[in-house]
Formats: structure tokens, C-alpha cells, sequence
């Protein structure tokens, strides 16, 4: 069938003002300012962005839906067949970074693309045409964490893969995986975080049930997160602790400079850049050759929480 993307966008604004209320509510303090923009090459959304509340340091919760009439590299870099198409785009995305470093920053994007060929509206302009728009959903979500609780990654994963199972038993595996291969940094030779759900080009259970599934990662996002962040807020923490958390948030930066597909997409496409850049945290350091002490909290993060598992097996 056609994609509906007026469901779609419905769904996605609806998303955003969901999310927004509800950590509105866990701040207690704190309240989302908006900023509505265009883009001169077509299309705008809007960029919510809560900073130095009593729980956030900084949340941004951002809806898009941009069109242009030639997609970026970083959209044909897997499909080559797809260069100098149009391209439409919709989405929500976050990044919710918490002021206590026991309290993990995490990242959720839903999104949908169509392309059409190059000519298309010229010619149905003439005449209907006869080729199908190309489509598909990606998305997820991931957590980082500045220290390891067990008890956390688990309550993630299942959450996770309790959103997916509806949709093939086969799905929560893969797509742990992909985001276990894709949050990591390649030049650092370690992960982001611990990972949770990614997907893309993902179009094979039809447009409805495709949809219904990226509805359910969307919607799961909350149940996952916000249990966490209640038992973490409050945790008492030391200026070791703080600098920790900065140096690590260090990773999460070039992580989304060097590496996210999402980024690129939006600096090559002429997006925003505050918008694009809103995933940024407040405050970050980098010591140089900075090696934790060793059996520590923090060295543990890194040698054994962060490599990946089946959290969700418990």
C-alpha cells in the first residue's frame, strides 16, 4: 500500500508532546522551550530543549520533516541506486543528558524516508505514474551509562525486547546487534553504551505493520528510561564522580561528530545546526591519556559493563 505519512507525522508530533510532558514532570522544575524553524530547501520542525533543571542538565526533543530534491551522500552511501532522487523525511529524536552521573544519558530516534524518482513530479503533473515511492522506517534507542548497574541494563533490554517480540521472534537479536555494531567507536575501539535497539532500511513487514513496529519502539522508550532515571537522580555523587561523567560524555561527542549517520545526514542535507547539534551535552572534558585506576567503578565500566550481552536474559 502507499505510505500514509499524514499518519505518520500525526504520530511522531504526538510523540514528541508525550515524551516532553512526561519528563517535563520528572524534572520538576524545568520546562521545554521551543523554537519552530524552516528550511529554505523545504520542510522545518520543531526543537524542544530543556536546560539546567534539577534532574536534566540538558534534554532536547526534536520533530523534523525536511524534503529536498537530491539526498546526501550519507543517505546513498548503502544504496547507490537511490543518488539524485527526491527525498522526503520525517522524525523525532532525543538526547537526555541528567546532571548525576549515576543517572545514564540516552538517546531515542524514530523516523521515516521516501524517495521518488528525480522526474516524478513533472510526470504526474502529465500524466499518473507508475513508480512506487521508495520507503522505509529506522530508529531506536540506546543508553549510556557513566556506571554500571546490572539491574538497569536488564530492565532496558527486556523493555526492548519486549517492545519488538510482537513483531517476529527472530527481531530483538538483530536488532541488538545492529545497535551493539553501530554505537561503537571505531577509533576508540570500544561502545558508546549498552546498546538496546537500532534498525534501518526496514520496509519487509509491509507499510502498516512496519509502522505499527516503529510505534512500539517509540512508545516503549518511556517504560525504559524513566524507571532508570528515578532510581539514579537522587543518588549522592562526589566531584570524582562529576569529572567521570564529563570525561565520559567526551566519548558520546565524537561518537556523534565522527560517526552518526544521522548527523552527517542532516549537515550534508542543509539541515539546522542547532537542531542537528542538540544531542551535544553542556559540559564535556578530554584528559589526555586518562586511564582510570584499576579495579575501580570506573575502570569497570569500561572492561566489563560496556562489552556487550544478553542483558535481557538476565
Amino acid at each position: 500500500m502507499t505510505p500514509d505519512l499524514p499518519a505518520v507525522k500525526t504520530y511522531l508530533l504526538a510523540l514528541q508532546d508525550r515524551i516532553c510532558a512526561a519528563l517535563e514532570t520528572e524534572d520538576g522544575s524545568a520546562r521545554f522551550q521551543e523554537d519552530n524553524w524552516t528550511r529554505p530547501e523545504g520542510g522545518g520542525g520543531r526543537t524542544r530543549i530543556l536546560a539546567e533543571g534539577a534532574v536534566f542538565e540538558k534534554a532536547g526533543v526534536a520533530f523534523s520533516h525536511v524534503h529536498g530534491t537530491k539526498l546526501p551522500p550519507s543517505a546513498t552511501a548503502h544504496r547507490p541506486e537511490l543518488a539524485g532522487r527526491n527525498w522526503e523525511a520525517l522524525g523525532v529524536s532525543l538526547v537526555l543528558h541528567p546532571r548525576n552521573p549515576h543517572a545514564p544519558t540516552s538517546h531515542l530516534n524514530v523516523r521515516f524516508f521516501t524517495t521518488v524518482a528525480p522526474d516524478i513530479t513533472a510526470r504526474e503533473a502529465r500524466r499518473p505514474s507508475t513508480e512506487a515511492p521508495v520507503w522505509w522506517f529506522g530508529g531506536g534507542f540506546d543508553l549510556t551509562p557513566y556506571y554500571g548497574y546490572e539491574a538497569d541494563a536488564v530492565h532496558w533490554h527486556r523493555t526492548a525486547r519486549d517492545a519488538v517480540a510482537p513483531f517476529g521472534e527472530n527481531l530483538h537479536a538483530r536488532f541488538k546487534k545492529n545497535c551493539d555494531e553501530y554505537f561503537f567507536l571505531k577509533h576508540r575501539g570500544e561502545p558508546r553504551g549498552i546498546g538496546g535497539l537500532f534498525y534501518d532500511d526496514f520496509n519487509e513487514l509491509g507499510f502498516e505493520k512496519s509502522f505499527a513496529l516503529t510505534r512500539a519502539v517509540g512508545d516503549a522508550f518511556l517504560p525504559a528510561y524513566l524507571p532508570i532515571l528515578a532510581r539514579r537522580k537522587s543518588t549522592p555523587t562526589t566531584d570524582r564522580e562529576r569529572q567521570w561523567q564529563l570525561y565520559r560524555r567526551g566519548r558520546y561527542v565524537e561518537f556523534n561528530l565522527v560517526w552518526d549517520r544521522g548527523t552527517l545526514f542532516g549537515l550534508q542535507s542543509g539541515g539546522r545546526t542547532e537542531s542537528i547539534l542538540m544531542s551535544l551535552p553542556p559540559l564535556v572534558r578530554w584528559d589526555y591519556g586518562h586511564t582510570p585506576a584499576p579495579a575501580s567503578a570506573e575502570a569497570r565500566l569500561h572492561e566489563v559493563f560496556l562489552q556487550p550481552r544478553d542483558w535481557a536474559s538476565g
